[in-house]
């Protein structure tokens, strides 16, 4: 049981933070002017103090029930000490603490900032790179040592940013392209330039997740393959490439095929169709992709070494 809940608490910190990253950088990076005040296309100000508040308590839960499974202990007054210690004298406990700094930051930088809408938003995507950022003392390089440690955190904190900035745009995106909001050409258009202005971007998150993940495949595995797939690590690791791999077909259908039919159908007034189909596959991609965070937090609280050797 304590397996299972600190696993659905580190998918709900991956998920949160992402989108504490991946939205108010949407906001800066495709809409501009008056188009970033929270309620004119997104609500940035509900969405983004709501993530900041929900890591807060995610952060908290989850450094209770890490220090209750090493400590064994479950009541208060027991556990109390142990928290302590893991806050104040490991490097997790630091990078814990600045997290909580950067949602406070982050929830209170949308929160408080009216005037300069893009302000808030330029805080809020720094609160939350930090923020997710941390979660890499939460991995496998946390087990390393010397400069390797120091490369597989640089990696983890780069696959972990790229990632947040690739789910931020689909939630985004996603919202977007809601048939409800859809109803004028205005709308159209504007989801129109946001796939756009998202093209550059996402094939850059794709340079990054790709080349970082196989780095951060030798940090953890190395080259040996004869036992890794027949561990439960190895598994799931193969069912997340496959979705990625899925991910990849999605985005180059909207690149090359959705993305310009919209363009093209504005011009006719046809759009309907394009709008519809654009919203299916980009659906289908934040699907594939909330699935993939969940893996990853499964596969962060295994030791595909220990798997591997024990078969």
């Amino acid at each position: 049981m304590s397996d299972s809940i600190g696993i659905a608490l580190r998918f709900g910190l991956y998920v949160d933070l992402m989108l504490l990253l991946g939205l108010p950088l949407f906001g800066l990076y495709s809409l501009k002017g008056r188009e970033r005040v929270s309620g004119a296309v997104l609500p940035f100000r509900l969405m983004l103090a709501g993530t900041a508040a929900l890591g807060l308590l995610l952060s908290i839960a989850s450094m209770v029930v890490m220090a209750s499974a090493m400590s064994g202990e479950t009541a208060f007054a027991e556990l109390r000490p142990h928290l302590e210690m893991m806050v104040l004298e490991t490097d997790m406990g630091l990078a814990w603490v600045v997290r909580i700094v950067a949602l406070v930051v982050g929830g209170l930088a949308v929160m408080l900032n009216h005037r300069a809408p893009g302000v808030g938003l330029l805080v809020a995507t720094i609160a939350g790179g930090i923020a997710l950022s941390s979660l890499a003392w939460n991995g496998h390089g946390a087990m390393d040592e010397g400069i390797r440690r120091v490369w597989h955190f640089t990696t983890d904190i780069l696959h972990l940013l790229a990632a947040g900035v690739w789910l931020g745009a689909l939630v985004a995106l996603a919202l977007m392209a809601k048939a409800n909001v859809l109803q004028t050409e205005e709308r159209i258009r504007l989801l129109a330039r946001a796939v756009t202005r998202f093209e550059l971007v996402g094939a850059l998150i794709v340079v990054v997740i790709t080349v970082t993940g196989v780095v951060n495949y030798l940090f953890i595995v190395g080259l040996e393959l004869d036992d890794l797939f027949l561990s439960t690590y190895g598994i799931l690791l193969f069912i997340k490439v496959t979705l990625f791999a899925g991910m990849l077909v999605l985005a180059a259908l909207n690149r090359f095929h959705l993305g310009p039919f919209l363009q093209r159908s504005l011009r006719n007034g046809q759009y309907w169709v394009a709008a519809n189909a654009l919203r299916r596959s980009v659906v289908l991609e934040l699907a594939a992709a909330v699935l993939i965070v969940g893996l990853v937090a499964w596969l962060g609280t295994l030791s595909p070494e220990m798997e591997m050797a024990a078969e």
